[in-house]
């Protein structure tokens, strides 16, 4: 077996209750790592098209990946696929907490759940007996994911759901410790399998072909990444709250459901409030991560508990026009505690006042308001009145009550906190991702407009070519399972250093705005490792990894979730952003929004997709993409 898998899958069928293990198949891991990539062509290949998402049918996979059981920084994440039941295509989430770690070290590389079971459930899973048990599990239902996992003890590693999964609200999470799964469904998929926990436990060690390597390489980039301005210094001082300052000063900090870019009180929901006037002395960090950009934050009644990163604090702060770091660190409690997803659910909420606002619809809410909030996260957790239609998200409640217009989604997937009406690449991004309005899946907007080396964001040039080769950079640090927040480090602390008004700067700029052919061109090259992730991946499998292979290899993975989604009937006529975002503008200069249509046929042909959007026999052959 090739260095850095456990060997096995473990596939466990609800309905009859029986598990067995089988092989990894180590050509699958060859083209698609593990994770995401793994995860997705198991979805394939074991569901009928038309599954129902909330069905049996329907499978719900937990995957590891090579750098997963490793001491390397930000590698202890999992993922989680499956059909996901807010868009109807292609569902995934990564996750960190403990249960990546405790996968590998029960020896299981992949976790594949079939059935469901006619009553609440939990798994206890000893992968050194290789045993499964399944418990009751009717005590924990209806219990939030701190209590449940309180319950289930710190001797074994747990990923659960709260209520919210149990109600299957079609934007509840999986929680492992303080860390959620959040996007696409996948809580309601588990829900809808009346599976309230899975607990692991083993003693297994990650083989590694050439430790020692990968041993004094990973010294040198711990002491990269606490060196380097974003990764040791603002991450490590203010979490991604910092990033709210940015966003407001660039016109694209989500604010009255998009209505426009910045906020008047985007300080007061800043990381830089958050440092000085909520922070208790306590920043927390995933496993084997030196970054720290956890926050622990005092929530009234309830005590010190995790604080909210960028995206809860732009949708469920300024996106209601509330600029109370108070209420949105409650809101963001009570999110993981019922088991929910921020980002949709702070569209969700805003999309509610908006409808109360013209009359369309009464949910009790308003913008700048924080009453009834709280009430209304636990009502839409236990679908509970009004909560029962926020439960289903913007796309459903508009489609029941209209409000298409102004309804912030794609896909189904409602946007996270970067508008693209000041970062062009961001919407093609928003626009093409196939599971829906999702950055991390790509974060063009830190190559053109949030990050330290940005180009013109609102120019035509390169705007289709970044989402390529970001989508294909995520899709394969999601199937190593790594964080996202590791491709921050790109860019070294010179660029950082750059004075943005010196000639040197706008040299690099200029070059890098007009670089698209040789962008490609250089990105395909298959060379020698040189980004710290490819030389952990060298090293733990004795493989060659290279930009060039993991471009192909993200490529490959992009190409068939978007093949999955086809099938899925989920076509190229959802490549689109909200009317909003695409007819009003934000910037007194423009006269209307994002320019997609401009961007959409050149991202296509980039691609090797034919003029609908459908990827071309020659470009799934090429990345050996079977369907």
């Amino acid at each position: 077996m090739i260095k850095g898998y456990a060997g096995r899958i473990l596939e466990v069928d609800l309905t009859q209750r029986t598990h067995r293990f089988v092989p990894l198949d180590e050509d699958v891991a060859r083209l698609y790592i593990g994770g995401k990539g793994y995860g997705t062509r198991l979805l394939y290949d074991r569901t009928e098209a038309g599954v129902d998402p909330l069905g049996p049918g329907n499978v719900l996979i937990f995957a590891t990946g090579p750098l997963n059981g490793s001491v390397a920084p930000q590698s202890n994440r999992f993922a989680v696929v499956c059909k996901s039941p807010l868009t109807g295509g292609i569902g995934n989430a990564t996750c960190g907490g403990s249960f990546a770690l405790g996968m590998k070290k029960a020896g299981i590389d992949l976790l594949v759940l079939t059935g469901s079971s006619d009553r609440p459930v939990r798994l206890d899973v000893d992968g050194d007996a290789g045993s499964v048990d399944f418990i009751d599990a009717g005590d924990l239902w209806g219990k939030g994911t701190y209590e449940t996992q309180q319950i289930l003890g710190k001797k074994k590693n747990h990923a659960v759901i709260g209520p919210a999964g149990e109600n299957m609200v079609l934007y509840a999470g999986i929680v492992s410790n303080e860390r959620i799964a959040g996007r696409t469904g996948v809580g309601a998929v588990m829900g809808s399998k009346r599976l309230k926990a899975i607990s692991v436990t083993g003693k297994r060690k990650l083989e590694m072909e050439d430790p020692e390597a990968f041993r004094k390489y990973t010294k040198d980039v711990r002491e990269m990444f606490k060196d380097h301005p974003v990764l040791g210094e603002s991450m490590k001082r203010f979490g991604t709250g910092a990033i709210v300052n940015t966003t407001n000063g660039r016109n694209i900090l989500p604010t009255r459901n998009f209505q426009r870019g910045s906020f008047d009180d985007a300080i007061k929901i800043s990381g830089e409030y958050m440092e000085d006037h909520e922070l208790k002395g306590v920043k927390t960090s995933c496993i084997h991560c030196p970054v720290t950009c956890g926050r622990d934050v005092e929530v009234e009644g309830v005590g010190r508990v995790k604080g909210p990163e960028y995206e809860t604090l732009a949708l469920l702060g300024s996106n209601l026009e509330i600029g109370n770091i108070k209420k949105v660190s409650e809101w963001n409690y009570l999110a993981d505690d019922m088991g929910m997803d921020t980002i949709s659910l702070g569209a969700t909420l805003s999309f509610a006042m908006e409808l109360q606002e013209r009359g369309m619809y009464s949910a009790g809410l308003e913008f700048g308001d924080p009453a009834g909030v709280s009430e209304m996260i636990r009502d839409i957790a236990h679908r509970k009145g009004a909560g029962n239609d926020l439960a289903d998200g913007t796309k459903r409640m508009a489609e029941k009550l209209g409000g298409s217009e102004f309804a912030m989604h794609v896909k189904g997937l409602e946007l996270s906190a970067y508008d693209p009406r000041g970062s062009f690449a961001q919407g093609v991004e928003y626009a093409t991702t196939n599971r829906g309005g999702c950055h991390v899946q790509g974060a063009s907007m830190y190559m053109e407009s949030t990050g330290p080396i940005t180009i013109n964001p609102q120019s035509l040039k390169l705007k289709a070519e970044i989402p390529i080769v970001q989508q294909n950079l995520a899709c394969a640090i999601n199937s190593m399972v790594l964080c996202i927040f590791t491709t921050y480090g790109m860019v070294p602390k010179a660029g950082h250093n750059l004075d943005p008004n010196s000639f040197l700067y706008k040299v690099i700029t200029t070059v890098f705005e007009n670089s698209g052919p040789m962008m490609r061109t250089m990105m395909s090259i298959k060379g020698r490792p040189m980004m710290w992730f490819e030389k952990w991946l060298t090293y733990i499998t004795g493989e060659n990894f290279s930009s060039g292979h993991l471009q192909e290899m993200g490529g490959r993975i992009f190409n068939l979730e978007r093949m999955y989604n086809l099938r899925e009937g989920v076509g190229p006529e959802s490549d689109t952003l909200p009317h909003r975002i695409l007819y009003e503008p934000t910037f007194k200069h423009m006269k209307s929004g994002h320019p997609l249509d401009q961007l959409l046929p050149r991202y296509y042909k980039n691609r090797g997709w034919d003029a609908g959007g459908v990827p071309t026999r020659r470009t799934l052959d090429k990345l050996q993409v079977s369907v």
